[in-house]
């Protein structure tokens, strides 16, 4: 008894990697094992009441017991049985070790009173997983999932702790190893890498990618609505129209109005409504005021230059046009008073 619990504890030392439970007690089971671990298959419940049994991979005898003595084990050198707990432990396992096993076991008489089998798969379990996210040009956001080693790996993803729904989803299949994550899902992200030896996660903050949605109606009635990247966003921009003041010049007819300038594809008036008629009258009827305003503001200021340069022109002396004429005039009046 003392050399058997010596073996096993050296076993338990040398082994190492991934170790599985298999329950072989019901005829028909799938056992699984990872490749470079360690299985431990219960094959009966107890051997004491079995006076012969012997364990049989494929059609090859591995294992052979009687009277609680184990009289032959061809894999001796990693493996353990305790005839005690009828478990069976399979150390270092390889791709070999796959197969169909079979426990039969014998009466007093030497025959045969019980056979069952079982299947043991061997796969490599998953060693690590690797997240990498991009984001697209429409803002989504796609996430990519790979691990290392791992036969048939089976991913899942979860976000802040629960299942990601179709809402957050563009691609509707959240069971691969690529997602795509539509505009609006941030949160904590998880890929979880899984088969029936081995499971392994990633976990990763993510972020929007710096979409907005927009819903608004332009100044010509166009209806814009999507997602836009909120740096180089120049729809649908809530503006102010701030008006510093009107200075009219006294005498040189400046006229200087400041407005901050709306772009043309806009449509807001300075008290800040949005996309009604309303909104949209008052508008025009404050840029008809402007217009006559300026209108009458140039008339006021021709109408006075005119009336200057009128001034002007009254204040010059008038002069006769021909210097003979007036020498003749007093020639004239000379003889004339002369004769009289």
């Amino acid at each position: 008894m003392e050399v058997v619990v010596g073996l096993m504890i050296m076993l338990l030392g040398v082994s190492h990697g991934v170790e599985t439970y298999c329950d072989g007690r019901q005829d028909g089971a799938q056992c699984y094992g990872a490749l470079g671990g360690t299985v431990d298959i219960q094959l009966m419940d107890s051997t004491s009441e079995i006076p012969r049994y012997e364990l049989l991979k494929n059609s090859l005898k591995i294992l052979y017991v009687r009277n609680n003595t184990v009289l032959s084990n061809i894999i001796q050198s990693r493996s353990l049985f305790i005839p005690s707990n009828g478990r069976f432990r399979i150390n270092n396992l390889s791709r070999n070790d796959s197969g169909k096993y079979t426990l039969i076991t014998f009466d007093l008489d030497g025959k045969v009173s019980s056979k069952r089998s079982l299947q043991l798969f061997i796969q490599a379990p998953v060693s690590s997983v690797l997240l990498v996210s991009e984001c697209l040009s429409q803002g989504e956001m796609r996430v990519s999932c790979s691990s290392e080693g791992g036969d048939s790996p089976q991913y899942s993803w979860t976000l802040d702790g629960r299942t990601l729904t179709d809402a957050e989803l563009l691609s509707v299949n959240n069971k691969t190893n690529n997602i795509t994550l539509k505009q609006h899902v941030s949160g904590h992200l998880v890929c979880s890498v899984r088969n029936n030896v081995s499971n392994v996660s990633k976990e990763e903050r993510i972020s929007t990618c710096g979409f907005s949605f927009i819903n608004c109606t332009l100044i010509n009635g166009t209806q814009i609505s999507g997602w836009v990247y909120e740096a180089n966003n120049t729809l649908c921009i809530k503006p102010t129209i701030t008006t510093r003041g009107s200075t009219v010049g006294d005498e040189t007819g400046v006229v200087s109005v400041k407005n901050s300038i709306t772009p043309f594809n806009q449509t807001a008036c300075s008290d800040g409504t949005w996309h009604n008629n309303k909104s949209l009258l008052m508008c025009g009827l404050r840029a008809v005021v402007v217009i006559l305003l300026l209108v009458g503001i140039y008339i006021y200021f021709a109408w006075r230059k005119k009336k200057h340069d009128k001034a002007e022109v009254s204040a010059v002396p008038q002069t006769r046009g021909d210097p003979e004429d007036s020498v003749l005039m007093i020639e004239m009046s000379s003889a004339t008073y002369a004769n009289t």
